[in-house]
């Protein structure tokens, strides 16, 4: 799971969603603003009511993608991001492939 401090807090999540840019992949759309005044990274993982129903499920997959982005974290520059599920997908490993992805995308 990643440390508190590499997850964005709620305030920062409205000001991504208002100044933000956007790339899309298959399962997940990464919003995002380069943050200059820090070194660390602080991102969030959304799963919207509309693609789980239940909040077990909800909470699953963003500690699912929280896994999979704690081994790419470190390489990318400091970057104040939310990724926003738009299809349920539980599997690591795609998971992981395409946080990889779009954080290459984004350097």
């Amino acid at each position: 799971m990643l440390p508190k401090k590499n997850r964005a807090g709620k305030k920062t999540v409205e000001k991504i969603f208002r100044e933000g840019k956007f790339i899309n992949s298959p399962c997940l759309t990464f919003k995002f603003i380069s943050n200059t005044k820090s070194s660390t990274s602080r991102i969030s993982f959304i799963v919207p009511k509309n693609i789980v129903k239940l909040a077990v499920k909800r909470n699953l997959l963003k500690r699912c993608g929280y896994v999979a982005l704690g081994k790419h974290i470190k390489e990318n520059p400091a970057l104040l991001g939310v990724f926003i599920f738009k299809k349920y997908q539980d599997d690591i490993s795609i998971l992981e492939n395409e946080i990889k992805n779009i954080l290459h995308r984004v350097n």
